[in-house]
């Protein structure tokens, strides 16, 4: 995948970024698109920007037109796709997958009056290229605890999609938060390759069982590796991205929701009232961007209320997910007794922390 050789410059650094300035004046009517690295029906991540998308629908009516394309590979088609939608009048075009960096900075280049959005991504090439995301490892933080508290085995499981720091950081923060409140915890991950593919998720889950887990996490994008713990009685795991509330009966205890629509509102929003200007967003619980899914009654009431206080803390910025002492796998150190990770390490971050086994595939 191209997305592994995209790396090295993730810590660029974080926060707000401006140029280019705002709009003199706001917009009558704003053709808002939206690029798709899955089906809208995936039950995660795609599902949840398209639930942004309505948002934006929603919250302005008339003024806004949306428009989408699902499921469009990384790579050459998102390109096309993209120029495709700048000709065809997009003022605003958000691209939700990581792969579709190059893609979004080269089309912006040649389109410098539409506005580009990139989601999970971290080069801003041009004035009209703006960069959004979220913390997905504080909800990690919080599925961590509960697996360590949940865990019968003392093994957990971890499905990653593709080893970009993005989900690097979320296998770290799920161990280590497992590992705080259950020193005898292991982590097994198990590789898929792929953001949006039920078969392979499915596959993936298994193998996990078959290793002896009975909790498994996901980076993926379907409800599939719910579906495999499903069928193994007192395996449990999460909701990924969305809240597959169709689990709740079953495996699923709690979930990560992605929330964009705030983002997705007020950016449109911005562009319509000439507010608009370049920015470098990163949200997490406290934001209201990652949101922790109702936690089942498969979880008792001790548990919970751990991890709602855990979810709290976070939010309050009292707890940092990743606060040392915290060494790297090699047994060198990276984090002081006390200490907490700088952004820009978690941007960039390609190793796994002390106690995880196994290669992160390069």
């Amino acid at each position: 995948m191209k997305r592994r050789n995209l790396l090295a410059t993730a810590a660029m650094g974080l926060g707000l970024v401006l140029g280019g300035g705002a709009f003199a004046q706001g917009m009558d009517h704003v053709k808002a698109c939206f690029v798709y690295v899955g089906p809208i029906g995936d039950g995660g991540w795609t599902f949840q920007h398209n639930e942004g998308a309505n948002a934006v629908k929603e919250a302005f009516g008339d003024k806004v037109e949306i428009q989408y394309q699902e499921s469009v590979p990384e790579g050459a088609d998102a390109e096309r796709v993209l120029t495709q939608m700048a000709l065809g009048g997009c003022n605003i075009i958000f691209t939700t997958s990581f792969g579709y960096m190059d893609a979004t900075n080269a089309v912006a280049a040649k389109f410098p009056d539409v506005k580009f959005e990139h989601a999970t991504g971290f080069k801003r090439d041009s004035a009209n290229v703006s960069t959004y995301n979220a913390r997905f490892y504080e909800g990690r933080a919080v599925q961590g605890l509960i697996a360590g508290r949940m865990t019968k085995s003392n093994k957990i499981g971890y499905i990653g999609s593709f080893p970009i720091p993005e989900v690097i950081m979320g296998i770290n923060s799920y161990y280590l938060n497992a590992k705080k409140v259950n020193p005898d915890v292991e982590l097994s991950v198990v590789w898929a390759f792929t953001w949006f593919d039920p078969a392979k998720e499915a596959d993936a889950a298994k193998a996990l069982i078959d290793q002896g887990v009975d909790v498994i996490a996901s980076h993926t994008d379907s409800t599939a590796p719910l579906a495999e713990a499903a069928k193994t009685e007192n395996v449990i795991g999460f909701g990924q991205a969305s809240d597959m509330a169709e689990y709740k009966d079953g495996p699923r205890v709690s979930s990560i929701i992605d929330n964009w629509g705030p983002y997705y509102v007020k950016r449109v929003g911005a562009l319509l009232d000439g507010t608009y200007e370049q920015a470098d967003a990163w949200e997490g619980i406290a934001g209201g961007e990652v949101l922790i899914g109702e936690i089942t009654d498969r979880i008792p009431a001790d548990v919970k209320a751990e991890a709602e206080a855990l979810r709290d803390a976070i939010a309050a910025g009292t707890v940092h997910p990743f606060t040392g002492p915290i060494k790297k796998q090699d047994g060198s150190d990276w984090l002081a007794d006390g200490a907490t990770a700088p952004d820009g390490d978690l941007l960039g971050m390609m190793f796994f922390v002390e106690g995880i086994t196994g290669d992160i595939p390069q």
